[in-house]
């Protein structure tokens, strides 16, 4: 699959006028770069002298409902920071006939996203365990905000339940666009059926993991969490649960663990935390109970498996932003094994 160029990503022209009309600096020419990793929204690395910046904007292409909302992503970023560490939001643009669809600026920090390997000042099981424990404060300290005093609303109460019909709709309308995947719709009736009673309310990234953080490069010292495009207010323990899920060796049969395989091999590595670990240090830190935590992992896999699809959906229609969502054919129905094993042992 060919890269697309920026040119009919981005009206540089255009941006380069927004940013010396909008964002205080010294005024000037404009360089941008094209950032490939990543499935989600388009994700750009844009320069004006010493200036430094992130910009993110949806993909081309026809787009499913309350997807890819880069709006509500600043929206977040800005009532968050000062209180969770989060990149510092500069400007914002709704006005899509700027650059061909709507925006936002971020400050670009000096740091590492954690992929396939940790950074050699710190690759030690002392450093990796440190690690750990940081994506685990940067979660406790995230789900800690008074988001009403941030400014933020939401219906956290109903998060669940409403997770659950938002992702089933989603594959509703996925489905005619792809496949059909059996098992899928059963492990949607089984979360319907096995709400939990109670739950905190609180921010909730709805996509945190290891590589949707920067980390400093010379400590393990966690600088920001990135990607705030599920934000919403609700319930906690469904961050954490994905967290885990991404985590380590999930048990998928020998031979389909490729997508996966350079953070399985990399939480896997001395030091690292076992998820049953990483649950009892967010329960300690928290004081937020494990209870219904099985309830959560098959939640954080269904959410995933249908995110996945959607992505493979733009690969199938030729607008993904990274060609890689072409493996989503294969590991997608690997993540409906995985449910219905987690299932099995509820």
């Amino acid at each position: 699959m060919t890269e697309t160029p920026i040119s009919e990503l981005i009206d540089v022209a255009a941006l380069e006028r927004f940013i010396n009309e909008q964002v205080p600096g010294e005024r000037g020419p404009i360089q941008v770069q094209k950032h490939v990793a990543g499935f989600s929204n388009e994700t750009f690395y844009v320069s004006r002298g010493e200036q430094q910046w992130v910009l993110r904007r949806p993909p081309r292409g026809p787009l499913l409902p309350t997807a890819h909302d880069v709006v509500r992503e600043y929206r977040y970023l800005s009532a968050l920071w000062g209180r969770a560490r989060v990149p510092r939001p500069v400007a914002v643009c709704e006005d899509t006939s700027v650059i061909g669809a709507p925006f936002y600026l971020m400050e670009r920090l000096d740091g590492v996203v954690i992929r396939g390997e940790v950074p050699a000042a710190y690759d030690t099981p002392e450093g990796r365990r440190k690690l750990a424990e940081e994506l685990v404060d940067g979660l406790v300290e995230l789900h800690a905000v008074d988001w009403q005093a941030a400014g933020l609303t939401g219906k956290g109460e109903t998060y669940l339940s409403r997770q659950i019909e938002r992702w089933a709709k989603q594959w509703e309308l996925t489905r005619p666009r792809t496949r059909e995947l059996p098992g899928l719709d059963s492990v949607t009736d089984w979360l319907r059926a096995r709400l939990p009673a109670e739950a905190d309310v609180s921010v909730v990234h709805g996509d945190y993991k290891l590589d949707n953080t920067i980390f400093a490069k010379d400590a393990p010292r966690l600088l920001g969490i990135l990607d705030w495009e599920m934000a919403t207010i609700g319930d906690p323990l469904a961050d954490l649960g994905w967290l885990l899920s991404t985590w380590g060796d999930p048990g998928d049969p020998p031979g389909t663990r490729r997508f996966q395989e350079e953070r399985a091999v990399l939480t896997a590595a001395d030091g690292f935390p076992s998820r049953e670990e990483m649950a009892a240090l967010y329960e300690a830190r928290s004081g937020r109970s494990m209870k219904h935590f099985a309830f959560y992992s098959v939640l954080a896999v269904y959410k995933m498996a249908v995110i996945l699809e959607g992505l493979y959906m733009h690969y199938l229609e030729k607008t993904a932003s990274n060609p890689g969502a072409a493996d989503f054919e294969w590991y997608v129905p690997v993540l409906i094994d995985r449910m219905h094993r987690l299932m099995g042992e509820y």
